[in-house]
């Protein structure tokens, strides 16, 4: 799917929107108010709808998963494939998954994360980048940037959110309110650790001390996990606007204990 979805790609004259569609001969696109859902393909009318009420990087993203819809329906082989491999709700959600993957390699193909990874590293910057170049929402960004990452390293999104605590957190370590949390995250290839969507940054830790100063910083630090375990790291964080793009690369040792 990366692959029919690359090729595709290179042979648009760009990335804005109306080049996005000229590689779909015959099929139109509509922008229409569609409730909770972000878009659809419609095969029979050859149309593409997308949410017209949804951030624009959204409806972008959304775009371009639902060209992963037409490409993956032109392809009678990797169709075929599919459906004898898996039926049902296990079908759809494979099938969804490998539209997104189809989205993430058309809005940000190889050349451009290397290009970014080449110059930034495996950095909250390299995230902030990717995003901007791309015009991709950062949640989306950081699964391809993890992808595509050598490095031992998790990425994360954190942002000012409103929290509840969980049973078994005490209200000393995570009271209900805002707070600033994890709002995606993902790790490059090998490894294991996450971090879970609403974890809590400590007031003292860098990536809310880059919130607050509006500096990014790049220090020996630790992830912060839910369960209160602290990981040695190396934090490199990029605040942009009201969030932080954040990356905690692992020291070698954690990958070798890890092992």
């Amino acid at each position: 799917m990366r692959e029919l979805a690359a090729a595709y790609a290179q042979a648009l004259p760009g990335l804005d929107t109306h080049s996005l569609m000229s590689g779909l001969d015959g099929v139109t696109l509509t922008f229409m108010a569609m409730g909770d859902r972000d878009g659809a393909y419609d095969p029979e009318h050859r149309v593409i709808l997308i949410n017209s009420r949804v951030r624009p990087e959204r409806q972008r993203f959304t775009l371009a998963h639902e060209i992963g819809h037409a490409l993956l329906l032109g392809d009678d082989d990797l169709l075929s494939d599919l459906h004898d491999s898996f039926e049902g709700d296990r079908l759809e959600e494979v099938i969804e998954t490998l539209c997104n993957v189809a989205a993430a390699a058309i809005l940000m193909p190889e050349a451009l994360t290397a290009e970014v990874l080449t110059r930034f590293g495996p950095s909250g910057r390299a995230l902030a980048e990717l995003t901007r170049r791309a015009d991709v929402s950062a949640s989306s960004a950081i699964y391809t940037l993890a992808e595509r990452s050598d490095a031992p390293v998790i990425y994360a999104v954190c942002a000012v959110t409103r929290i509840d605590a969980e049973p078994g957190d005490s209200d000393e370590e995570y009271p209900s309110g805002k707070a600033l949390t994890v709002r995606a995250s993902s790790a490059a290839a090998g490894v294991k650790y996450s971090l879970r969507p609403g974890t809590p940054i400590p007031d003292d830790h860098p990536v809310a001390v880059a919130l607050d100063t509006g500096i990014p910083i790049t220090q020996d630090s630790y992830i912060p996990f839910r369960s209160g375990r602290k990981m040695p790291a190396y934090v490199d964080v990029f605040p942009e606007r009201n969030r932080v793009l954040v990356s905690f690369t692992l020291p070698a040792k954690a990958i070798k204990d890890e092992i």
